[in-house]
């Protein structure tokens, strides 16, 4: 029987209506405040063939507890659900067996 990992991996995917410019600029922002009370420093990628769908990842996260309320705190504070087409922010946690 396998167990499973600690860490928890997020991956936060949307599709962005409006000012690119504008989005790279919030979730910098967002990204940039969770690293500050998390210290878990999120990444931000952009789909190959789809340059609307945008995924946030945050990995290794070891309270999950704490991380989920401080996600969604930072992107209330920072609007990233405005950039959301749908205002829809589809947030995914893994885990990996060991």
């Amino acid at each position: 029987m396998s167990t499973l990992s600690a860490d928890v991996h997020y991956y936060v995917w949307y599709r962005v209506h409006g000012n690119h410019a504008e989005a790279q600029r919030i979730v910098a922002a967002l990204q940039n405040d969770v690293a500050a009370r998390t210290a878990i420093r999120g990444r931000v990628l952009i789909r190959r063939d789809d340059p609307t769908t945008w995924m946030e990842i945050y990995e290794h996260v070891r309270a999950p507890g704490t991380f989920e309320p401080t996600l969604a705190a930072a992107a209330e504070r920072h609007g990233a659900v405005g950039i959301a087409h749908d205002r829809a922010r589809h947030v995914e946690a893994f885990i990996a067996p060991r």
